[in-house]
């Protein structure tokens, strides 16, 4: 099975699932409050890269990677990320064959998160580690948190064919097919929002680019929701151990 395929964007994330013990940020100290009003980003470039994603179903995999430079970017520095390096991990996590269009599946947000928990994400010269939990999908307070907390959420999300439309933004009102997952599954990331009402715009990251996009469009849209944070860029706390240990609990019982 190939990817569904429109204007060189390609998707590549299979139906939610969820593992046993797989960890939960709900016990975490930063999740136990209200989300800040606003997301503002202004003058901080995450600087996405498309990674592969116009070609091949990695968007998991380049999601990842989007993440790392996006979370540098908030320290004020920036990390290279290679297309090799997301189609490598592409191929660890999912068992893609490079030349067999038959294995470019997609992957599973899941397992992809602790296949890099697991073995790390490779870059040329380093590999990252990240440390991971899930959030309720239908809690919007909690995604907000984390991209206030770990720098952005890694979605998935059911794509509609009217989201098919270049430019503008995603909206629940915009002509065509609405249907959640009539175009297909994606992995994106939240990045900042300019208020939390339903008419409110947030700030995707995906396809080397920003897609705005609205709180409602995400309420109707998303299947899963994710925070991560990576070891080698994270300060320590106790929210910090407290992820580790339950990742490590998780990856034992695997």
């Amino acid at each position: 099975m190939t990817m569904p395929r429109a204007f060189g964007r390609r998707l590549g994330c299979l139906p939610a699932e969820t593992r046993a013990g797989q960890p939960s940020l709900a016990g975490l100290r930063m999740m136990a409050r209200r989300a800040p009003e606003r997301l503002v980003r202004v003058g901080i470039d995450p600087a996405p890269l498309m990674l592969g994603n116009d070609r091949l179903g990695d968007c998991t995999a380049a999601g990842l990677g989007n993440h790392i430079r996006a979370t540098a970017a908030l320290a004020g520095f920036q990390v290279a990320v290679r297309e090799a390096d997301a189609i490598l991990f592409y191929e660890r996590s999912t068992g893609y064959r490079p030349g067999d269009a038959a294995t470019d599946r997609g992957g599973v947000e899941v397992d992809v998160l602790a296949c890099a928990a697991r073995g790390g994400y490779a870059l040329a010269d380093q590999t990252f580690y990240p440390v991971w939990g899930s959030v309720a999908p239908d809690d919007l307070n909690a995604l907000r948190l984390v991209m206030a907390g770990m720098g952005a959420a890694y979605l998935g999300v059911r794509l509609a064919l009217a989201d098919q439309a270049e430019g503008g933004v995603w909206d629940t009102t915009t002509p065509g097919d609405q249907m959640p997952g009539s175009w297909g599954g994606h992995c994106l990331l939240a990045w900042a929002y300019d208020g939390v009402e339903e008419e409110s715009v947030v700030s995707l990251l995906t396809w080397g680019g920003i897609q705005r996009a609205t709180w409602r469009w995400v309420r109707s849209r998303i299947m899963e929701c994710h925070g991560l944070a990576w070891r080698q860029l994270m300060p320590a706390g106790a929210d910090w151990d407290a992820l580790i240990a339950a990742n490590a609990a998780f990856l034992e019982g695997v």
